[in-house]
């Protein structure tokens, strides 16, 4: 690999480092031959260089990039540990949290799980239309909580890692100094997005190790998670870097010009009337022509990329919220009359699936006597814990109808009397007793769709719900640990005796793993969702205005919201330009043709 001029200052500079630079820039390539340099020159028996990502998918990719690299001698590679800050932190709070009050035994606290311990402290606000008062009050209900599940029960959620790792190392100076034998240089990817508890681990471990700090301060995406705009000045003031500007160079996506669009729709004056490898297009703005349109156009990527022989190609349908995601995927499944079925991923907020994963974890195991009240906690558990940090009234008071009608069902046991007709546990149990007939094979894959399509085709509507969310989990693949471990517990007792807890424990250990393989086919994820990732082709998708009588055309699913001049921000540009340039070969743009996006009019429009 030839150096440029600035790649060559990165290989000879020492002390701390701020390297900046676009997407697709080779920011991570370089930082890997960095480490890999500082691991033959610079470090001791038993010293690692650490590299510090906050997503799994950079993680992987970091991971893949190391293992692929031919530079590097397989020596070198195992001198640079590739993690997450949740898994470092978690580390981190394993050993030393006890010298801050918690716990000599911790426990992961996952989002979920965490959803359903702060459900009781939340119930007291209403779920929307909270007044500022309320605000305030019900954020102190859940910090009071977090502190107590950690301090009294050793449950640590994700959100108290950093501060509590921040008070450690901040708090001892032996601390500090172990992981600086450990680790005497830390990369800290995509440091733009570093909030302030995070910040705060950074300028204690920059007293003891050296620090390579990659960043690009227009990718910066999450402020509203507390990432700082001030955060690259602050690195400057405290450790005095030396700085690299990698901007003026592409990597990802060379021989095109979508790196430039990208720069052109941060300050919304474009250049050219054009750009090769941007594609504009239109969609009539209703749901079959929109869906059709869209159908029609991964067709054709597709077609593009298997015609052009890429190995292993990846397409990604980029959208801008949430529920724009789940739209779409549905649509692949069952596309506009003729058309045939999309195969795909789609990558979604998990909790819904997570908890269902555990009712069908469940049913899969004997029953004892304890099995259906278990059940009926589990599907507690999902209504109160499926709609995350946003639960819906209308899910917590399905947990507490269920927990009502199990009540009154108990109290008809005990009485020798049989259950309302019209309860909602009628077809409840209906479906509970079909899945727990289910002949089990031993062949999890298997026995986990039976499972999960007597749920889908029963007569209770909340289990169907759950069975089709859990169609969105993919840790049952082949080579997973998930998949192992129930093979052996089938194997060790005759039946999947330990299935809840081995499901609990995989999706903990899939939260911190770095083995994830690169995003292949097609995915559909939302916009935030694609940072730190790449793919051959990528198309962008956003709703169409809804008319409403009396009121102007408007809708939240667009990429600008309310596709309203008035709502563009740094944050709306800066978000549409990491999704454009995750392309390598090429971006398609779908827009609707009444009302195009705002971003692509440019300021003078």
């Amino acid at each position: 690999m030839e150096l440029t001029k600035g790649q060559q200052d990165i290989m000879e500079s020492g002390g701390h480092l701020l390297v900046t630079g676009g997407p697709g820039s080779g920011k991570t390539t370089i930082s890997i031959l960095k480490a890999a340099q500082i691991a033959e020159w610079d470090l001791r028996p038993g010293q690692k260089v650490l590299f510090l990502s906050f997503a799994r998918a950079t993680v992987s990719r970091v991971v893949e990039a190391i293992e692929y690299e031919q530079q590097i001698p397989p020596a070198q590679k195992r001198l640079i540990d590739v993690e997450t800050y949740h898994s470092f932190f978690w580390r981190i709070l394993k050993a030393h949290g006890y010298l801050i009050g918690l716990p000599r035994r911790l426990f992961i606290l996952t989002p979920p799980g965490e959803a359903i311990a702060l459900s009781a402290a939340r119930s007291g606000f209403p779920v929307r239309n909270l007044t500022d008062a309320q605000k305030a009050a019900k954020k102190t209900a859940e910090e009071t909580e977090r502190a107590r599940l950690a301090t009294e029960d050793g449950r640590v959620c994700f959100d108290l890692y950093a501060p509590y790792v921040g008070d450690l190392i901040h708090g001892s100076a032996r601390i500090r100094r172990l992981i600086a034998i450990m680790y005497p240089v830390v990369i800290l990817d995509e440091f733009q997005d570093t909030n302030e508890a995070q910040w705060r681990v950074v300028q204690a471990l920059g007293e003891v190790c050296r620090l390579i700090a990659l960043a690009d301060p227009e990718q910066r995406i999450y402020d509203w998670i507390g990432a700082d705009p001030a955060r690259l000045d602050h690195f400057r003031e405290a450790f005095k870097p030396t700085e690299v500007d990698l901007s003026t160079v592409n990597h990802r996506s060379a021989g095109t010009e979508i790196a430039l669009f990208g720069n052109d729709v941060l300050t919304g004056k474009f250049r050219q009337d054009s750009y090769k490898g941007i594609k504009l297009d239109v969609f009539d703005p209703f749901l079959d022509p929109a869906m059709t349109k869209l159908v029609t156009t991964v067709y054709k990527a597709r077609k593009r990329l298997v015609d052009a022989g890429v190995v292993n190609w990846s397409l990604a349908v980029l959208v801008p919220t949430k529920k724009m995601t789940r739209l779409v995927s549905d649509a692949f499944r069952q596309p506009p009359a003729g058309m045939v079925e999309v195969p795909h991923s789609a990558v979604i907020e998990l909790e819904a699936a997570i908890l269902g994963a555990e009712i069908i974890a469940l049913l899969m195991q004997p029953a004892d006597d304890r099995h259906f009240g278990q059940f009926i906690d589990l599907m507690c558990n999902y209504f109160q814990g499926k709609g995350g940090d946003g639960p819906t009234q209308g899910a917590l008071k399905e947990a507490t109808n269920i927990r009502k009608a199990y009540d009154e069902w108990l109290a008809c046991q005990t009485a020798g009397k049989a259950i309302r007709k019209n309860s909602i546990l009628v077809n409840m149990i209906a479906v509970y007793e079909q899945a727990r007939a289910v002949m089990l094979t031993g062949d999890p894959d298997e026995d986990w769709r039976a499972v999960r399509r007597v749920l889908e085709d029963g007569g209770c509507a909340r289990l169907k719900e759950i069975g089709q969310e859990v169609r969105n989990l993919r840790i049952l693949e082949r080579g997973t640990q998930l998949r192992q471990e129930l093979s052996q517990d089938w194997r060790d007792s005759g039946g999947y005796r330990n299935a809840l807890a081995i499901t609990r424990q995989a999706f903990i250990q899939e939260h911190f793993s770095t083995n994830a393989k690169p995003e292949s086919g097609v995915v559909v994820m939302n916009m935030h969702k694609a940072k730190g990732k790449q793919f051959d082709e990528v198309i962008i998708f956003e709703h169409w205005p809804i008319k409403r009588k009396g009121q102007p055309p408007y809708n939240g699913d667009r990429i600008v919201r309310f596709n309203s001049k008035e709502q563009i921000d740094d944050q709306a540009r800066q978000n549409f330009r990491v999704s454009v340039t995750r392309g390598k070969r090429q971006t398609t743009i779908l827009t609707p043709k009444s009302d195009p996006c705002v971003l692509l009019l440019g300021d003078n429009s």
